[in-house]
């Protein structure tokens, strides 16, 4: 049987909308009982439909009368003939079983915690309920259990032995709902709002976790500030509280109040965490914390619009990082992952537009698409209309649509209304998927240097032609001393455009400063240009890039690195530059990206050929920048503690960089060791234990790692992480037995299996087909299991029409395999057909 299809098209108003909403959980292990009282107001009308899965219906009734609703697979429906016209109260109580359930949605037990997880469409596996985003109601919980942590949304309005009851007093949609109960411990602190009124903020971990929770703290607070120097908006209600979870599908959740949090994203300390930790941390403290307003207060109508959501709240949270540390930087840590992962979905059989127009499971676009070229489609939205139209365009959608679920349409208006500009145009970047092609041809003719911009939207599944889109293209024009003597913004909005620039003689062009739209930019240059940029832009974005592009070049085609080695060279030699910039333009293009690159330029990729050539390239760096090596990592020296903030990242950043092309010289490994040995952080120590398993030398420190860190699970994740980048198959074979090796939780699955999938391209391609045959394996396994983390990992397979020939039969047959499973779910059966006929 085919799952139904759903579309955009086909929405329609809910039947029946809610006012309130009553829970009474009664927690038991394998049979909670749920008691709903649910008053329901007309909508459009007809009959009652309300979704339900794996629930066990004891009773129904409507206004206190017992109703015999018929019951499916997915649901209950009450004919509108048996439905008072004017809104009635439902009751039901429903039996549910958290302890076998293993996918991690709705309510589930994790290592004795009960835990919710209702996004996007958990909340039908707790109770009956139209769940959808746009009906939204005020909900009061009672939680009766014998554990002495009982925690739901919003405000607790009262408690005594055995139970506890919140109420929150903002309407709010299913997906939002959260509940919590364990034996666990609470980090306090409070938070004074611009207002003046005191909030109380509690973090709750497992008993010995408390040590760990003081960036998160940290990071939450300057949340909440920066949401109202920025935004002018202030938190809601008397508290504010993160629950840590070790078993979770995702990042984290944010849920009303209480937000459900991965422990990857709330623990840390020096000793146990990364500075990349820390920083992911602040990163998702601050995402959960500022959908308060967009993504709770003003919610989606749909999950077509999840993107309204999702990518203006990646956008905030970009920008509260870029505030927080250094802006360029993070700018280039934000293109390099849409690069990475977005770019690499749009060139693909998964390839979607930020708003999509149907689907099978929701779950399965939680994408890149959504989320980060959803932030870039409003970055090139207040691009075009400016900082301060951008200001007045958001307090009027807080002002016009609090409490109400919207639509792209909502929020385009918004901003026509604000700033006077017709955006139908622009309204095509949440249309039509694929990236865009950006050619550039530049003439001089004395007296004025012509740019002529071309641009082209590639076909992608299910949309063979495009139309132009506007793209803003940041620019600047350099002369031949370096001096930027012109700048401006220029709108490709058609086919063809052209921008003229006065000057005397031929500038060198800085294009698309700060990567000002999600395009692929194809520049016709003289010799020369690229190695110009990276000495002189002013454009932080573009001096890193065009380093970038002279090393793909010498990766694409094995040519001369001269260019590219003298300019990292002298990059890092000023000092004026931040660490953390100058150790972005010493990394070397991943295997993964010089792929994209290969697939892009039309050829067929051979990740044997990459690993070959990117070694030979860092052994070219290495050997041009022999004698600077060590003298620039001593420089890199730390004074005084460990610290996560300022510059001391960017200096261990760069220090561990060169450390990674010291180890390429005869005594680097040894090198490479002594800095294992004597690492006070984990930064360090990880950054050591990489490049020593990279050149397989890593049995003894990889022995000591897991005797130190055996029990600490997010630190043996990464052990398990490292191993599975550079292992054999036989390698990761083994650790597949290992003891460690809990599979079940989705972290541990990721680290060993994902990583090995998207970490790995010299095993998982390898030629015998063993390492499709090893992802095909887990990704039946897990199905079974967990279906969203095993549809999620199946995207390793996305760019499979892109490699050899030979590796392409080895692949169609384990999608084959994996599609004619008999029990497969609805999540992987969806990404397996969309890979296979991409």
């Amino acid at each position: 049987m085919t799952d139904p299809t759903i579309r955009l098209a086909d929405y329609t108003r809910p039947a029946w909308e809610v006012d309130t909403v009553h829970l009474t959980f009664r927690l038991s292990p394998d049979a909670t009982e749920v008691r709903a009282r649910i008053r329901f107001k007309p909508g459009r009308g007809g009959d009652l439909w309300l979704d339900g899965q794996a629930l066990d219906l004891l009773e129904a009734a409507i206004d206190g009368k017992p109703v015999a609703p018929a019951v499916g697979k997915q649901g209950l429906s009450v004919p509108a003939a048996d439905l008072p016209k004017d809104g009635f109260e439902w009751t039901c109580t429903t039996r549910i079983d958290p302890e076998g359930n293993t996918s991690l949605e709705g309510l589930y037990l994790s290592q004795g915690m009960y835990c919710t997880q209702c996004e996007a469409e958990g909340f039908r596996r707790i109770t009956y309920f139209p769940d959808r985003p746009d009906v939204m109601a005020i909900y009061t919980v009672r939680i009766e259990s014998d554990l002495p942590v009982l925690l739901s949304n919003g405000n607790r309005i009262g408690s005594g032995p055995g139970w506890a009851e919140w109420h929150d007093p903002w309407p709010k949609p299913a997906y939002l709902f959260a509940l919590v109960a364990g034996d666990l411990k609470s980090v306090t602190d409070s938070f004074t709002t611009r207002s003046g009124r005191k909030v109380d903020l509690a973090i709750w971990v497992r008993d010995g976790d408390q040590d760990r929770c003081a960036y998160a703290m940290d990071s939450l607070k300057r949340s909440m500030r920066w949401d109202e120097e920025v935004y002018g908006r202030e938190y809601d209600l008397d508290l504010f509280q993160i629950v840590a979870v070790d078993d979770f599908n995702a990042g984290a959740m944010e849920n009303k109040g209480l937000n459900i949090f991965n422990s990857k994203y709330v623990l840390a300390s020096p000793e146990t965490a990364t500075d990349g930790d820390f920083e992911g941390i602040e990163s998702v403290i601050a995402h959960e914390y500022f959908h308060n307003w967009t993504g709770n207060r003003i919610t989606c109508r749909d999950w077509f619009q999840l993107s309204l959501k999702e990518g203006l709240t990646v956008f905030r949270d970009q920008c509260f990082t870029a505030d927080m540390r250094s802006a360029p930087v993070k700018r280039i840590q934000d293109v390099q992952g849409l690069r990475a992962a977005q770019f690499r979905e749009d060139a693909g059989p998964l390839a979607h537009p930020v708003r999509p127009e149907e689907y099978v499971e929701i779950n399965n676009f939680y994408t890149a698409t959504v989320y980060e070229k959803g932030a870039e489609v409003i970055r090139m939205l207040r691009e075009i209309v400016g900082a301060e139209a951008y200001e007045t365009a958001l307090n009027l959608y807080f002002e016009r649509h609090d409490g109400q679920a919207c639509t792209i349409e909502d929020w385009l208006q918004v901003f026509e209304d604000a700033t006077g500009r017709d955006l139908s145009q622009f309204k095509l970047w949440y249309r039509q998927a694929g990236t865009p092609q950006l050619d550039v041809e530049e003439q001089f003719d004395g007296t004025v240097h012509r740019l002529t911009f071309r641009q082209n939207v590639p076909a992608t599944p299910g949309q063979p032609n495009k139309q132009p889109m506007p793209i803003p293209v940041r620019w600047g024009a350099l002369d031949a001393s370096g001096h930027e003597f012109a700048n401006g913004l220029h709108i490709a909005d058609a086919a063809v455009t052209t921008l003229d620039i006065p000057c005397s003689a031929r500038p060198v062009m800085s294009l698309l400063r700060g990567f000002s739209a999600p395009v692929h930019l194809k520049q016709a240059e003289q010799v020369g240009d690229r190695a110009h940029r990276l000495a002189h832009d002013t454009d932080p974005f573009n001096r890193w890039d065009a380093g970038r592009a002279l090393a793909m070049e010498a990766l694409l085609d094995g040519g001369d690195t001269q260019d590219w080695c003298d300019g990292v060279g002298r990059v890092l030699e000023d000092e004026a530059l931040d660490p953390a910039f100058r150790a972005m333009v010493l990394s070397v293009p991943g295997e993964g990206e010089i792929a994209q690159a290969t697939a892009l330029a039309g050829r067929v990729v051979d990740p044997d050929v990459i690993h070959a050539r990117r070694k030979q390239v860092r052994q070219n760096l290495a050997h041009h920048l022999s004698d600077r090596l060590a003298p620039l990592r001593d420089a890199q020296q730390i004074d005084g503690p460990y610290s996560p903030d300022g510059s001391a990242p960017g200096k261990r950043a760069l220090a561990n960089g060169l450390l990674g092309l010291i180890a390429l010289q005869s005594d680097g490994l040894n090198l490479a060791q002594a800095a294992f040995d004597r690492a006070d952080n984990m930064t360090d120590s990880l950054a050591a234990l990489t490049i020593l398993t990279a050149h397989g030398a890593g049995k003894n420190a990889l022995a000591h790692f897991h005797h130190r860190w055996s029990g600490v699970s997010l630190v043996i994740d990464k052990w398990f992480g490292v191993q599975a980048r550079f292992g054999s198959i036989a390698d990761i074979e083994a650790l597949l037995d290992h003891t460690e090796f809990t599979w079940r939780t989705p972290n541990r699955f990721r680290a060993l299996i994902a990583s090995f999938a998207f970490g790995n391209p010299t095993e998982f391609h390898r030629k015998d087909g063993a390492g499709y045959q090893l992802l095909a394996d887990w990704l039946l396994r897990m199905d079974a299991l967990n279906p969203m983390v095993a549809a999620r990992t199946s995207t390793a397979f996305d760019s499979w029409r892109t490699v050899t020939e030979d590796r392409q039969a080895l692949i169609a047959t384990q999608l084959e395999r994996i599609a004619s499973a008999p029990t497969l779910s609805k999540d992987t059966s969806e990404m397996i057909g969309r890979l296979r006929a991409g």
